[in-house]
């Protein structure tokens, strides 16, 4: 599979964007601004025969009187004209994104509509993601086509995740929460009813991208089942893919059926081609969420051993229960290993799994229990709970829990509930690449997704 046949669409050196226009709250409006303010160093021409400039820009009557013609076009206009328009314009276009609704979603009209562009790309026509979607978001190439404005919907900085999803509204809502928690993407897909590129095409594109770290999916439905096994399997050979199904249930699907046009099929189906292709199923939205974090961060764990270590006790059975709920492996320290501890620390700290140093612990006593706990094969990972309460921990801490857990070369995620203190001793941790999370249940998790979501089941 040749996958840079769609560098086009995520690596265009020009963009069209028809319907373009100057006025205030319309939907191309605010796509001229997504493009022209993400710092796209490409040509961007705005095509409307109602205007003369837009953006301080030469606005074109048509895409075929652009002179060079162009790789990508965005089309925001209604649905009945566009088919037409991208008629028009074949032979000067490569690849278009239609955010225009009134399709599929909607009638027998607007299937019919679908049917005319599915014609168009079968009979040599630019290639075509949507209709009814945002588009692309792509920190790489500073391709931004979503209708949102950044002052409600901020983006995110750049980072090695990609995101497919055939919703627009779980590609905006991610992308403002990913930005607010300064986790970053590489390309968020929003490919809506998909009359053409689909999750599979955007799965093979991205198996051979150097940008792409991991892939996150967010799936209403799949058309075509053994293709997506295919590309997911190719793409997972190479790069972790995870997968949050929805519409698992009746009422759920019936609902993804009318939001894009989508027969969701299934659950049981999806959840065996999950396993076939390799692909990691997610269980939800704060699951997606965790594992976007953790994955910022961390590479994936060898398997789901997980040791605790906390500075209170508390919050260490909490971890452990949410460990086990997740089905991550809590297991008991060897004989040989405690007594190892036990000649090393103060006889107060509690020497088990989870790890008590009590609230007498400093930043050099907490670092060095990271350690020499996770020295050896025994434990894949470790959370370390540290509570901000006891007067000996200083901002060191994490520089000095970052320092050893790259000596460990095993995932070590924090766990750090708290208020307002708590909260900007967050960011520290953040700039030593060590992921933060407020909740014990929210830490086993992304403990989970590093595992590959590959516990004991019980």
């Amino acid at each position: 599979m040749n996958e840079r046949k769609l560098d086009f669409l995520f690596k265009p050196r020009s963009i069209a964007v028809v319907g373009a226009s100057d006025v205030p709250g319309k939907l191309s409006t605010i796509i001229m601004d997504s493009l022209v303010d993400s710092g796209f160093k490409g040509s961007i021409y705005p095509v409307n025969p109602k205007h003369q400039t837009v953006r301080s820009l030469k606005c074109y009557p048509s895409i075929e009187e652009i002179e060079d013609g162009v790789d990508l076009a965005v089309f925001a206009v209604p649905a009945p004209l566009t088919p037409g328009l991208l008629k028009r314009a074949n032979g000067k276009l490569k690849g278009a994104i239609i955010v225009s609704g009134g399709f599929g979603e909607m009638d027998e009209a607007g299937r019919g509509l679908e049917g005319e562009l599915k014609e168009i790309v079968k009979n040599g026509g630019p290639r075509i993601i949507g209709p009814n979607c945002m588009g692309i978001y792509d920190s790489i190439s500073k391709v931004d086509t979503f209708f949102l404005s950044r002052e409600r919907i901020k983006r995110p900085k750049r980072g090695s995740i990609s995101i497919l999803t055939q919703s627009g509204s779980f590609a905006s809502t991610a992308m403002d929460e990913l930005a607010a928690e300064g986790i970053g993407v590489a390309r968020l897909i929003s490919y809506g009813n998909r009359v053409d590129v689909n999750e599979s095409d955007c799965l093979d594109f991205l198996a051979g991208d150097r940008a792409t770290k991991a892939v996150l999916l967010y799936i209403e439905a799949i058309d075509e089942g053994r293709r997506f096994i295919e590309s997911a399997s190719r793409c997972a050979a190479k790069k972790t893919v995870m997968a949050v199904k929805v519409g698992r249930h009746a009422e759920g699907a019936l609902a993804a059926m009318s939001h894009t046009g989508a027969i969701s099929g299934r659950y049981e189906i999806y959840k065996a081609a999950f396993k076939k292709a390799g692909v990691i199923e997610l269980e939800g939205y704060e699951e997606f969420i965790d594992g976007c974090r953790a994955f910022t961060m961390q590479e994936m764990a060898k398997g789901p051993r997980v040791l605790i270590i906390t500075d209170g006790g508390g919050i260490g059975v909490a971890i452990a229960d949410a460990c086990m709920d997740s089905d991550l492996c809590v297991e008991s320290l060897t004989e040989e290993k405690k007594q190892a501890l036990k000649a090393i620390f103060p006889p107060y700290y509690t020497i088990g799994n989870p790890m008590d140093l009590t609230g007498s612990v400093n930043d050099e006593l907490f670092a060095e229990a990271l350690e020499k706990s996770m020295e050896g094969s025994e434990f894949d990972m470790a959370i370390v709970a540290a509570l901000w309460g006891p007067p000996n921990l200083t901002d060191r801490l994490p520089g000095l829990l970052a320092e050893k857990a790259e000596r460990i070369g095993k995932p070590v995620l924090i766990c750090t509930p708290g208020g307002k203190y708590t909260r900007r001793k967050k960011k520290l941790f953040e700039k030593r690449k060590l992921p933060v999370f407020s909740s014990p249940e929210s830490a086993a998790r992304a403990a989970s997704v590093l595992a590959g979501k590959k516990g004991v089941k019980r």
